[in-house]
């Protein structure tokens, strides 16, 4: 039996993932904890590591395969022609004995941020670093100076181009 990758509807991973384990596949869906920004807070979030993908294990010459792409939250097997294109055992070991490690940090130091409220909004500077969990210390420029200063890490945006 090998580990095959299914290509999910939009963020329908979990919908896929129980759909194939209720009709009795063996499937896996890699998680990942990461920082997200909501309604203004940095909260953590457990999402899928790989965006839209889940693994499959099969055994193409003895399971029938098709009613996979006809599950709910499945877009697609990916495949290289008509067949699915196998997933080296190796690499699913390597992602399942993955340790649990903290989450992907929205802000990241030396990242240009902009303050989005507070006193200082509009302001820009360079994040350095988290102090505790609501407050993130930045560099700014104020009167030609450089300062680092304390401010409400809710108030802290990532700056993009």
């Amino acid at each position: 039996m090998l580990w095959y990758a299914v290509h999910s509807r939009p963020k329908q991973e979990h919908r896929a993932l129980e759909n194939l384990q209720n009709q009795g596949y063996e499937a896996w869906l890699p998680l990942i904890a990461v920082e997200k920004l909501r309604r203004g807070r940095v909260s953590e979030v457990i999402e899928p590591m790989f965006s839209r993908y889940l693994f499959i294990r099969l055994d193409m010459e003895h399971t029938n395969w098709t009613p996979i792409r006809s599950t709910l939250g499945v877009s697609r097997l990916v495949s290289f022609g008509n067949r699915p294109a196998p997933i080296a055992d190796e690499l699913i070991q390597v992602l399942r004995q993955m340790p649990d490690r903290p989450p992907e940090r929205l802000l990241q130091p030396g990242q240009a941020v902009r303050m989005i409220d507070g006193p200082l909004k509009g302001l820009e500077g360079i994040y350095q670093q988290a102090d505790g969990e609501l407050r993130a210390m930045v560099l700014v420029d104020l009167l030609s100076k450089q300062h680092s200063i304390l401010v409400d890490s809710q108030h802290v945006f990532p700056v993009t181009n």
